[in-house]
């Protein structure tokens, strides 16, 4: 695990970061005073900064207004206390240009973006999209691998990009992530993004800093504690934690087979209503979210 830098901007980077659920109140507002009590119990269990309107947080399913305001309200509640990237990834680019700004202005530390959606979904058209955003700030870019391949010798060319100093890899081509690293010649920071073998990935050593991920919204403190270990190179004590959250891990997945809102769901039992998620979701009928929320208690993860 890789956690000392000589840039200022990875100061205070490695370790775990939250991939942020966008909490609604019961009108399907965002919910402000939710994303102050999830900033302040992430910072209270360990966690280094939080991944602001990613998948987990529903981007794409918020008004551009929406997503400034969870920027500013979280750069708010964090008080510089750690670290905020924002994925601002967008169908059009412009879009997404624009949200970094806004993001800038807000205060983040990162920008971030996922690759092109629906329209240009080849290398060209990524890179075009990545150099717009990247040079839209002064902040530094990490780039959003959603359940992509990796190909090092293509994907080596989007650190050509001056700002492109990092990336959020949700996949399970370790190897692949390695063989890339050894390819640049410039600083980089790399979070994993599968929360089921966070261990696994900072075990490679020379690649990975950190992770970024849903569960820990939840649970936290497992997600900080398996990289403090590892930094420590204590993966005998890792791995129990790693076991523990993926008994939670096994909950989650089961219930993203139908419907997120599931997932926040799970957020009442640590005391935060985040509300259900946007459609095409719908919310969970009480008796089930009832049942879903005595599962988690009995996991005794709380």
């Amino acid at each position: 695990m890789i956690t000392k830098f000589n840039g200022k901007e990875f100061k205070g980077m490695a370790g775990a970061h939250a991939a942020m659920f966008t909490p609604f109140d019961a009108k399907g507002r965002v919910n402000g005073e939710a994303i102050d009590a999830m900033v302040e119990r992430g910072i209270a269990n360990g966690l280094k900064g939080f991944y602001l309107t990613g998948s987990t947080g529903e981007g794409m399913l918020l008004t551009a207004e929406e997503r400034r305001y969870v920027y500013e309200r979280a750069v708010k509640a964090a008080k510089g206390r750690v670290k905020l990237i924002a994925q601002v990834g967008c169908v059009r680019t412009d879009d997404s240009v624009e949200l970094a700004k806004a993001a800038a202005d807000a205060g983040v530390d990162w920008i971030s973006s996922v690759a092109p959606v629906y329209f240009g979904q080849n290398f060209p058209s990524a890179m075009r999209h990545y150099k717009a955003i990247s040079e839209a700030t002064d902040l530094p870019f990490m780039i959003y691998a959603f359940n992509s391949t990796l190909v090092p010798e293509r994907d080596v060319r989007l650190f050509d990009l001056p700002k492109v100093k990092g990336i959020k890899y949700t996949g399970r081509d370790f190897y692949i992530c390695q063989k890339l690293t050894r390819m640049l010649d410039k600083e980089t920071i790399w979070f994993a993004g599968c929360d089921e073998m966070l261990i696994s990935a900072l075990a490679m050593g020379d690649v990975f800093s950190g992770g970024i991920g849903l569960n820990y919204n939840m649970i936290p403190r497992h997600f900080a504690k398996i990289c403090e270990l590892c930094a420590e190179n204590d993966f005998a004590a890792a791995a129990k934690w790693q076991a523990e959250a993926n008994r939670l891990v096994d909950l989650v997945i089961e219930a993203f087979a139908d419907n997120w809102s599931s997932f926040k769901v799970l957020m009442r039992h640590v005391g935060i209503d985040c509300g259900c998620c946007r459609a095409p979701y719908a919310p969970i009928p009480p008796a089930e979210a009832k049942k879903l929320v005595k599962r988690f208690a009995d996991l005794n993860m709380v």
